[in-house]
This record gives C-alpha cells, structure tokens and sequence, in this order.
C-alpha cells in the first residue's frame, strides 16, 4: 500500500512539472550547428571481419591520445557466423591518419566469454577491464589486459559468470575506485533473475573475489541494469535500471555502503512513462552533485529525453526534463551524456534525423534555466549510422564516439561501424 500511494503522488508532481519543461525544450530545439565532423576508422567488411565490426561501446583514450574500444562482433567465426569480437587500439600517424592494431582477439574464442557490448576502463598502471555480455551459451566474464614491452597484451579472465545468483550478462562497462577494485552491473541472473550490482576485490594471490551487493528484485527497487555506475565522493553508488519501479518503466538507484559489508539501495526516482521511461543510459555528476541522464522512450512522440536530478536537503531529489527528443532530429538515445567546463551537455541518439540513422547533440544551460538544444551532425547511413556508446570529451573540447553500422554481420555492405571525432 505505501509502495502504490508513493508512485500515484510521484505522477502527480511530475506530471506537472514535465509539462512546462518539454514545451521549453521544444522551442529551443530549432538552433542550427556549425562544427567539424570526421570518421577517424571504418572497420572493414572483409570474409571474417579480421578488424571487427559494430561498436557499441564508446572509446577511451591514454595518456598518448591513443583511443581504445572494442567491436561486439568480428573476428573469425568461433561464436557462430558473426565472429566473438575484438578490442582495438587507434593510433594517430604524422599525416593526421589513425591506423588500428587489434589488440584482443584470441581471448575470445570462447562461446559464454565473447561479445563485448560496452568498452574499457583503464586503472592507473595502464592496464584495460572490461567485460563481455555472452552469447547463446551464457553468461558473460570480466578480464583484464596487461600492456607488454612489445606492444602486446596478456589478457585474463577476472570472473565468469555462472548465471546464478553471482549474475549474468554484463552489458555495461565497469568502474574502479581508489582502493582498484571494480564494479559493474549485469542485465540478469541474481537472486531473483533481474540482476545484479557487483564489486570484484583482488587478492594477495593475484584472484578476484566477486561479492553482489544488491540483487534486483523486479519490483519497485527496479530491474535489469543496462548503465555503467558511477561513484561519489563518499563511495556511494549510482545507477539505473530499464525496468522495474513504480510502473515498470526503469527507476534511478543510489547503493550506500553499510558498516559489516552490506549495501542500502535507495530509489532516487521511478520512471512512469510520461515524461520518460526505460533509461539505458548511465549517470553523471555535475559539480553541484546534480545527476544527468536519458531514456529511451518517454515525451509526446515517445522519443526518449535528457533529465536531470536535483538533491534536496531533506534527501529527496527533484527531477526535470531538460529536452524531449521529438524525431527530427534525434530520436532514441541510449547512451548517456558528457559535460565540458562551461556545463554544456552532449549526448547523441540512435535514431532520427534525415536517414533516421541518428544524431549528435549539445545542450546548452541558459540564464532562465532552459536549455538550448542543436545538432551538431545528422547521420546519412553508410559508413555510420546508430551511435550506441558514450561520447569521450577531450580536453580540447572534441568529442569521440563510435558508431555499430546498419547490419549486425555487414552483410554484402561495407558497413560495419566506425569510430569519428566532432569538434563543437
């Protein structure tokens, strides 16, 4: 009973105030852009797609502006026809070309360990985590790769997953804190089959133990998280779920650790459809400890929107809408968004546009609090088209990002995803 009257006076207070809000975002979303785009890389339709093919995850770079990701498919053809997947590095030449080296490959081979879906994380001595969804078989692992003097990588598995009650299917990227351990968020498996949120500790041998810290019920503590965590200063974490909530529509969750090892989850807002539902994207921070993020769905043309999560001092957060994707153009994100210096906000969209194959965009915070929205480039098809990943801000102010291509195997068309590069 207080879970029902809880969503039924959530609706009410939202409702209202998403109003307002989307017809100030739908007034704005008419400025033009001017800025530079460029595909860096175009992975190849070759026989077994040796350099791989369709992206998902976005990139990272080193300390060199070397830019790192993998491709959820290609190479070979061990995982059935489409291949198990690579992990690529991007190197700029003095020309201004960037040349690929596949630097994980083999590791792969294996019918529960292949198909990465999200990209890599670095820690501070230069080594790469990440973690691969599984495919037919199960049930997904998270491995590690260690740079060799000969430019090579030694790559080993962390943890697999059982899909049992340790989880199944990590289709997000992970995080690490101070102290180097990992966390991450899997889309099944648990307790009770919606998930996890869970913490891989190294030992003293060089093992992982993997301890879950919630187990998603289904229910108004939501379910099945697609999002890569974020933490706060006081080692809290932060992410979301597609579904589950209030109204089955994905809720945003806080995770506060407890003395004795275990974890409080809090839901800081349930989705109800309108404004907004199914949040595949992550999280950010702004420097008033404000949350950002979208959903997939949601708005008048259900094209999905960005949000923001303001906290309260009474521990309540306040949620807005800061625009509703409508079709033209931008329609469907599932990544996330980036924040530069100034507090503009970037992002892009699956779907929309003239190709309906996506689009990059800014949001740009005015004095009235409304927010500016522009395009900053519109997909036409081949060689990219539907950016899944997160965009990578520089400190230059570029944005990197990657696109998964029209056609999961390529098929007779060489269009298999590329990396590219936006400046604003």
């Amino acid at each position: 009973m207080k879970v029902k009257k809880f969503c039924v006076a959530a609706g009410r207070m939202f409702g209202v105030a998403a109003v307002t809000l989307i017809v100030i975002s739908m007034f704005a979303a008419s400025a033009a852009a001017q800025s530079h785009y460029k595909v860096l890389h175009r992975f190849n339709n070759t026989r077994e797609q040796l350099d791989g093919t369709s992206p998902y995850g976005g990139v990272i770079l080193d300390a060199d502006g070397n830019l790192y990701g993998t491709t959820a498919w290609g190479w070979g053809d061990p995982c059935y026809w489409h291949g198990c997947g690579i992990g690529f590095k991007l190197t700029q030449g003095s020309d201004g070309r960037w040349a690929e080296t596949v630097i994980l490959k083999d590791f792969l081979w294996t019918d529960p360990g292949s198909w990465p879906m999200a990209g890599f994380v670095f820690d501070a001595n230069g080594n790469l985590y990440g973690t691969t969804a599984g495919d037919y078989q199960c049930c997904g692992r998270v491995f590690a790769g260690t740079p060799n003097l000969d430019g090579s990588w030694t790559w080993t598995e962390l943890h697999s997953f059982t899909g049992g009650t340790d989880g199944a299917r990590p289709y997000a990227g992970l995080i690490l804190d101070a102290d180097g351990n990992l966390y991450g968020t899997t889309t099944g498996g648990g307790t009770y089959g919606y998930g996890v949120v869970f913490r891989l500790t190294k030992n003293s041998d060089g093992s992982w133990t993997e301890s879950v810290l919630h187990h998603f019920t289904g229910g108004r503590d939501g379910a099945n998280p697609y999002s890569r965590l974020i933490l706060d200063g006081s080692g809290n974490l932060y992410g979301t779920t597609v579904n589950g909530g209030c109204a089955g529509y994905g809720v945003v969750f806080k995770l506060t650790p407890n003395t004795g090892g275990t974890w409080k989850e809090k839901v800081l807002h349930a989705f109800l459809g309108h404004p907004g539902k199914y949040p595949y994207s992550g999280l950010i921070f702004d420097t008033a400890n404000n949350l950002y993020g979208t959903t997939y769905n949601g708005g008048p043309a259900d094209g999905g929107m960005v949000y923001k999560l303001a906290p309260n001092t009474n521990g309540t957060w306040t949620y807005s809408v800061l625009h509703v994707f409508t079709g033209t153009p931008g329609l469907h994100p599932v990544a996330g968004v980036v924040m530069d210096k100034a507090g503009n906000l970037y992002g892009n969209t699956v779907n929309g546009g003239s190709a309906d194959a996506g689009t990059v965009y800014e949001l740009t915070p005015n004095a009235n609090g409304s927010w500016t929205y522009r395009v900053l480039h519109v997909f036409t098809g081949t060689p990219a088209r539907n950016p899944y990943g997160d965009l990578l801000l520089d400190a230059a102010g570029n944005l990197y990002g990657t696109t998964a291509g029209g056609n999961m195997d390529c098929g007779n068309w060489a269009d298999c995803g590329t990396v590219f590069e936006i400046t604003p």
